[in-house]
């Protein structure tokens, strides 16, 4: 039967016989490539292909995919039915070769599905399947069944090895028991192999796991270091761009300080030409009284050490002297100003160190966990999503039991956690619209009035958006931020021992938009102030 079964599928339908040269289609069914080919062929022009099993359509003709797998068997099959040798074992009783499904290790016989019904029934027949030739199973030198197992040789052996062979005296058990206490043990072996693998496929999924979420922390380290040396860059940018515009401008005021001394200097110098051809002409006089009665000179004699006749003469002296003294001093090389350079280094200096604070932050802080928003702080016209992570602003009343931590004038609502240590920072999501406030505030901040807005209390250190530009706040005071804003995100730092509270505009760079530096005296709750149809989202 099994013999049958084995033939009837390895057989195609459409010429009956044993694959040749099997194919598949699509669909799954195999023929003979020559047979398939044929049936396909007389459907050619009909518009549609048809599997000749499943009927499965094709609207243009199926692709013929050999199976080399199911060849091998096809021809090992066919080798053997050639030989005769399909058939396996044979049953004993029948006169023609109709195999075996059954051996009986009492009867040592070979049984077919008729013989099998009529066999006995008796714990002594052992029926097994015919897979293995009886010889195997008999003492090699008694040629006896193989009936009992010698635990001292560890070795199957027969009732005459038992009794008179070279296993005489030896402890000896019945196969079927030593069998089933082996069962038994690796039933337990199975038992604990089974639960090692399981183990093992559980440290596998774990590891994997790891694996995925290591990647993902990998990408997410990469994208937050790239975002730093985007911003880093930034930064040096704009100092480089700020230094060299503060040298320009220095430059340019040295300059003209020169271009104005050197003017001067060309006039004093055209002055000082004039007085030496002057001299030189009056040195070639030969008359005397001529070049006595020559007075221009004197206002040339830049010492004023020669004495005069006359006090008048002595004083006039005296006072171009000092006219012209004071002429050199406004021309004196000296008083030209130069570059501060201290002012230039200490630009870099203040700046790059600020730069290096701020980058310490971003790699020393951590991730706040756990940061969902309080239900009962929120107001009764702002509406939080069912994980508490967003808030945003109704029209109706959302008629909330009275609490003493709700806010009940203003759009406002608190977070579950306060920090009061630590360096951490968190994700704020808007949805792009143009009015909204967040920040931190302390506790005792007011509940209801008019000082229960962030904005005008002292406890709140907050950034607000209004029709696209930023804008900070710490009570009263307010400082407008240039930027204008298209990004919907924000990340906010909190450094809490060292008094200082960032937020960054998560761009491409990311963009600082302020610091508040101050002595905190209470833990700070993280707040936020919806209008209109605005909402925001925790992202930690």
């Amino acid at each position: 039967m099994a013999f049958a079964a084995l033939r009837d599928e390895l057989s195609c339908s459409i010429c009956l016989n044993i694959y040749t040269d099997p194919v598949t289609l699509s669909c799954g069914h195999n023929f003979c490539w020559a047979c398939i080919d044929r049936v396909l062929h007389t459907q050619d022009g009909g518009g549609v292909y048809v599997c000749p099993d499943c009927r499965t359509e094709f609207p243009e003709r199926p692709a013929l995919h050999k199976t080399l797998a199911l060849r091998n068997i096809a021809q090992s099959f066919h080798c053997k039915e050639d030989e005769g040798e399909a058939v396996g074992i044979l049953c004993t009783y029948c006169d023609s070769s109709v195999p075996a499904v059954k051996i009986c290790l009492q009867c040592e016989a070979s049984l077919c599905d008729k013989h099998l019904t009529k066999h006995s029934k008796s714990g002594d027949h052992i029926l097994m399947e015919p897979t293995a030739s009886l010889e195997n199973r008999k003492c090699s030198t008694h040629k006896k069944m193989l009936e009992y197992y010698c635990t001292e040789d560890s070795t199957c052996i027969c009732v005459t090895c038992c009794l008179a062979g070279k296993h005489k005296g030896h402890q000896v058990e019945p196969i079927d028991e030593v069998s089933e206490k082996k069962r038994m043990k690796l039933v337990n072996i199975l038992e604990k192999l089974t639960s090692k693998r399981k183990e093992t496929e559980k440290q596998v999924q774990n590891l994997k796991g790891q694996k995925r979420k290591v990647k993902e922390k990998a990408a997410g380290e990469s994208e937050r270091v790239t975002s730093i040396f985007k911003y880093i860059r930034r930064l040096l940018e704009d100092l480089e761009k700020s230094v060299l515009g503060e040298i320009s401008r220095q430059m340019d005021q040295v300059v003209a300080s020169v271009s104005e001394l050197i003017q001067k200097l060309e006039s004093q110098k055209e002055e000082l030409s004039k007085g030496i051809s002057h001299i030189e002409e009056l040195c070639l006089l030969t008359d005397p009284l001529t070049l006595l009665q020559e007075r221009e000179s004197e206002k040339y004699d830049l010492c004023g050490a020669e004495e005069r006749g006359n006090e008048d003469q002595r004083q006039a002296s005296k006072d171009e002297g000092d006219s012209e003294n004071e002429k050199m001093k406004d021309t004196n090389v000296n008083s030209v100003g130069k570059l501060d350079e201290g002012l230039i280094s200490e630009m870099v200096h203040i700046k790059i160190t600020d730069i290096l604070m701020t980058i310490n932050d971003e790699l020393r802080c951590h991730e706040a966990s756990g940061l969902s928003l309080d239900p009962n702080t929120a107001s009764n016209n702002v509406s939080l999503s069912g994980d508490y992570k967003s808030a945003s602003r109704t029209d109706s009343s959302q008629n909330l039991y009275e609490h003493p931590g709700r806010f009940t004038t203003h759009s406002q609502v608190l977070s579950t956690i306060a920090f009061s240590s630590g360096l951490q920072y968190w994700e704020v999501e808007t949805n792009g619209s143009n009015y909204w406030m967040l920040g931190m505030c302390y506790p005792s901040i007011e509940r209801n009035g008019p000082m229960s807005w962030v904005g005008a209390s002292r406890k709140f250190w907050g950034l607000k958006r209004e029709y696209g530009r930023y804008s900070v706040s710490h009570g009263p005071k307010v400082i407008s931020l240039s930027p204008y804003s298209s990004a919907n995100r924000v990340r906010i730092y909190l450094d809490y021992e060292a008094g200082r509270l960032s937020f960054y505009e998560l761009c491409h760079p990311m963009k600082h938009l302020y610091t508040f530096k101050t002595t905190f005296t209470e833990p700070l709750h993280v707040v936020f102030c919806v209008w209109n149809q605005s909402w925001l989202r925790l992202r930690s």
